[in-house]
Parts: structure tokens; sequence; C-alpha cells
């Protein structure tokens, strides 16, 4: 159906090869579409039934929780409004260890803010204790408004939306699964490196930059440091990701004193894709260039003056370069050929925010 994505990424979230699922731009449409309901009706007791479903929608939204542990939210136990997350319990299993998700700091405002005008209504601890069929036809209706079909919309459709949005927004599996409330049984050894607490900072950081800060870098790799080689002048940084990717950086040492960096600080490593150079082939090119990840073309688009390349390197992450079409048109990279990214530690950008 023209008009919803189909991607691979979504059998890591349980959806089978071709099916289909809202992207991006029609979960927002659906979320405008809500907003606007909720906010048009004369009658009180309508607007504030209205207001519920409205965060209903929201936290399954953005935490991809399931519609039952939605409805079972305590609102004075399960809202940390300090850490910014909602602890998602499991029904009927007391000994189940809690699930904590984390929202951005601006959605986190704004739920606590819609939840004390509900408050101040109706006195209850399940303020968004629903009939799950109620909350059911409610999504049915707005997606039809918005003319997207019924079985892409139901609260376990949107879940599942979420989950293949954050991964194309290059969130490391393990950090999906882990908000997603799946288990991760095959996690390999750069996997296993990362502590449980170190796997929800890296699931905040990109939470908070989905929701905020607006960069001109089209790649971003979360991780920790596992090397610092200072020199007279500047330092070698290496982190290593979710992903167990390297990435080499080399900043002053006024600069390794300004950020604090120390061995397992968690940092964010930024590239713009002007600065990724591509490499054709399966065999590791002889360049200088210090960082070097091996990946897949899945995508080409041309323009008059530039061409971007989309290169997969893990199931989670993609890597954009931009070259001159010019260059392009003498280049034989196809969607589908192996290539090589590569861009010089000079190159790389680090955060600590």
């Amino acid at each position: 159906m023209a008009g919803f994505n189909r991607s691979d990424d979504g059998r890591i979230v349980s959806i089978a090869e071709g099916d289909e699922y809202l992207d991006n731009s029609q979960l927002n449409q659906l979320e405008q579409s809500f907003r606007e309901w909720a906010e048009n009706s004369k009658r009180e007791d309508v607007r504030l039934s209205r207001l519920s479903v409205l965060l209903i929608f929201l936290l399954i939204r953005y935490t991809g929780a399931k519609l039952n542990e939605v409805l079972s939210i305590n609102i004075q136990t399960d809202l940390d409004w300090t850490r910014h997350l909602v602890i998602f319990r499991s029904e009927g299993n007391e000994a189940a260890e809690p699930r904590e998700v984390h929202l951005s700091q601006s959605l986190a405002d704004e739920i606590r803010d819609k939840i004390d005008t509900l408050k101040s209504h109706k006195d209850s601890e399940r303020l968004l204790d629903l009939d799950p069929g109620f909350v059911r036809r409610k999504f049915y209706e707005r997606a039809l408004e918005c003319g997207f079909p019924k079985r892409l919309s139901g609260p376990e459709a949107i879940r599942k939306a979420r989950g293949v949005e954050l991964m194309q927004s290059n969130i490391p599996l393990p950090a999906v699964q882990m908000m997603l409330g799946h288990s991760t049984p095959n996690l390999t050894s750069s996997y296993v490196a990362f502590s449980k607490d170190e796997i929800q900072a890296v699931a905040k950081r990109f939470l908070e930059k989905e929701s905020g800060r607006k960069t001109s870098a089209r790649n971003s790799f979360f991780g920790k440091v596992v090397g610092i080689l200072k020199g007279d002048i500047q330092t070698r940084v290496v982190m290593e990701t979710l992903e167990g990717n390297s990435i080499i950086t080399v900043i002053t040492n006024d600069s390794l004193e300004r950020l604090g960096l120390s061995s397992g600080r968690l940092i964010t490593a930024e590239v713009k894709a002007p600065l990724v150079i591509l490499h054709g082939g399966e065999e590791s090119p002889k360049c200088s260039a210090e960082n070097r990840l091996r990946g897949v073309v899945t995508k080409i688009t041309k323009g008059e003056v530039n061409t971007e390349y989309i290169v997969k390197i893990s199931e989670t992450t993609e890597i954009c370069a931009v070259i001159s079409s010019t260059s392009a048109s003498s280049f034989e990279l196809k969607v589908g050929y192996h290539t090589w990214a590569l861009f010089n530690c000079s190159s790389v950008v680090l955060h600590i925010d």
C-alpha cells in the first residue's frame, strides 16, 4: 500500500516481513489528530474523557508499551517525574522486575500537566484505567479520520510502529528491546560489555535528542569510552558502541579536561555526512582513515548537486554519506552492494550532554 513503510527492521519487533506499519510522519499526523480531538469539546466531562485517551495514546506512542500496561499505571507509584520515566509492572507476577522507560523531559512535563488536570476533577490512582474496548474504538476512529487503515492503528500496531521508528532512528537493538520489554537472548560480547543502566542511559540520550536538540550531523553514535591515550598536545579517544563498533577521535588535551572524559564515560560521537567517504568492495581499503565501518548500500538519492548514500552497518544503524553528483556519476556503487564507510578521527565531534 502506497504511503506505508515496509522494512525488514520490523521483524525485530514481531512484525513479519512484508507487513505494513505507520511511518514517522503518519504517527505524527495521528498524534495531531488526537490532540485536536481532545480539545474540541465544549462539555467538560467529554473533554476530560478525551484527555485520558490522549494520554494513553501518548504513552503508547512514545514508550512502545502494551495497552494493558498503560491502563494499569498507578499515577502515585509508576510515574517518576524527577527521573522522567514510567515504571511498567508485570500484572499477576509480583516477582518480575519492573521495566523503566524514559520519557523526554518535555514529554514528561506535558504528561504531568495533563494528569494534574485530570486529578483536579477525579481523585484516583488509576486515572487511565479505561475500558480497553473503548480505547481501541477511539484509536480506530482517529485513524479513520486520518485515512489510515484500522489494522495499522490499534494500540498493538502503534506499539510496533514505535519500535520500528526507534530503530530507524539508529537506537541500538538492546535499547529498543529493553524499552519494549522484549527479552535479549542472543546478545553479542559487545552488548554484554554494557550494563542495564548504561543501556537505559543510551536510550534516554536518544529520546532527548528526538524531542529536543537538533544537529546538522546526520550520523550519531552512542557508546562509552574504552580507551584514552594522552599525548603532549592531543589525546586519542576510543569509544565502543552498543553494537560493537569502535569510533576513534583525536581531541585536544584541553577538550579532554573540559569534557571530563574517563574510561567508561557515556558519550555521543557525531560525523557530518559530507565527511564520510565510501569505498566499495568486501576487502578493507588501504588508506589512512582511522574509522572503517563495513556495510551495505540500502538507498541512493541523486540530486543535481549532491548524491546521498545510506549504508546499513548493523541491524539498527545506518550511515549517511553525501558526495557530489559529478563524482557519483562515475561511482559504481548500487543498492545492495557492499561498501566501507570511512572517516578520519579529526572528523568526529564528541558530546557528553
